[in-house]
């Protein structure tokens, strides 16, 4: 792939949620059963309209949960409820089969998220998808080649810290670098990166 300056596309970073794969309605379910496990009252609607997006810690410090134990203890339960709402998780199958193809050409990719790598494991797993170190049974549809998730980054999006990061470690520059984000922080970020982006709408 060539950009308008005649630099080779070396390089390609990817959003998780809502770019990958659709885990919009999975995310929001397990985060309202967590909740309502401790007696937190939470609608999917809600949860959308005001939280969608945001770095756990930062969602529930803004829903009202204080205590950081709490907020962790929380964390966690979402985790582990996550994968029971699976069914409604879907691969964004062009874009993937687009990463793949790049990949065939000595391309790179990578998976670049403010979100819980642990979420982002099971959720791969479940897709049939892998990180650099799965194996061909582990991940049939292909794996990329790094991930950076949630607490690799301590600043989050809308900083380009994550990308320039996977830019750093893969010796590209910007110019090198295709973005695809769906959020408007994401979308942010890569602006501020200085690499070329395109938005995802899933």
């Amino acid at each position: 792939m060539e950009t308008t300056e005649n630099t080779r596309i070396r390089l390609l970073l990817l959003d998780f949620d809502g770019t990958l794969a659709d885990t919009r309605r999975a995310n929001t379910q397990a985060y309202v059963a967590a909740l309502a496990e401790a007696g937190y009252p939470l609608t999917e609607q809600e949860y959308e309209a005001n939280y969608f997006g945001m770095r756990c810690e930062e969602f529930l410090t803004r829903f009202g949960i204080a205590d950081p134990a709490e907020r962790e203890r929380l964390r966690l339960r979402k985790i582990a409820l996550y994968p029971a709402f699976f069914d409604s998780v879907r691969l964004n199958r062009p874009l993937w089969e687009f990463c793949r193809q790049f990949q065939d050409q000595g391309g790179r990719v990578w998976i670049v998220s403010t979100g819980s790598r642990a979420n982002i494991d099971n959720v791969m797993r479940h897709l049939g998808i892998g990180g650099p170190d799965a194996t061909s049974a582990e991940a049939p549809l292909g794996k990329v080649d790094g991930i950076l998730a949630g607490p690799d980054i301590p600043r989050a999006k809308p900083y380009p810290d994550c990308f320039l990061e996977a830019m750093r470690r893969e010796g590209c520059s910007p110019r090198e670098t295709l973005i695809f984000e769906d959020s408007p922080i994401g979308i942010e970020a890569a602006r501020r990166s200085g690499a070329s982006y395109f938005v995802v709408k899933l």
